[in-house]
């Protein structure tokens, strides 16, 4: 029992050990993006000094109305791009289907009545019930009792025997 909390003891304390490295990398990882992105964003986008006259800022926002409108263009693009691609994509799953032949799908079991079958498809039209059972023929199942008394009493096929033998040889 001792050596068992030791071994515990041990994956607890090493497990631990895992997360705080795994936690510092998350870390590192988290603040490499971020300078990453800081240096992106200053190398795209270089502060403006907003401080001149109207017609450096009036041209300056054109300039990025201008950005806009080329981005909304590609974005748009894009967009038709991957819908026609999407509608493409559809066509040739119609077309493997097509080509595989079509498979029916597996039918699940519903426990339902032909009263209640023919409900369903005919809605409230249906008045009549079916009784299903009222068709089939009756059988009559013979029990072992009947069968054992015809074969149990030996002497007494023989006699019926002797008895027909006897009518033949006196026509």
């Amino acid at each position: 029992k001792l050596f068992k909390n030791i071994v515990t003891d041990r994956e607890k304390h090493q497990k631990s050990l895992m997360l705080q490295i795994a936690a510092n990398w998350l870390e590192q990882e988290e603040k490499e993006i971020a300078d990453a992105k800081e240096a992106y964003m200053a190398e795209k986008c270089p502060t403006r000094d907003l401080n001149g006259d109207q017609a450096a800022l009036m041209e300056y926002c054109k300039k990025l109305y201008q950005a806009l409108d080329k981005i909304d263009e590609d974005r748009y693009d894009a967009e038709a791009k991957v819908a026609k691609s999407d509608k493409e994509i559809a066509d040739l799953k119609l077309k493997v289907i097509e080509l595989a032949g079509v498979k029916k799908p597996a039918l699940k079991k519903v426990r339902m009545s032909a009263d209640a079958m023919l409900q369903a498809l005919l809605g409230g039209k249906h008045k009549v019930t079916m009784d299903l059972r009222a068709n089939l023929k009756q059988v009559k199942k013979e029990t072992k009792e009947e069968s054992a008394e015809g074969v149990g009493d030996w002497r007494k096929n023989i006699e019926d025997k002797a008895d027909r033998k006897k009518m033949f040889e006196t026509s």
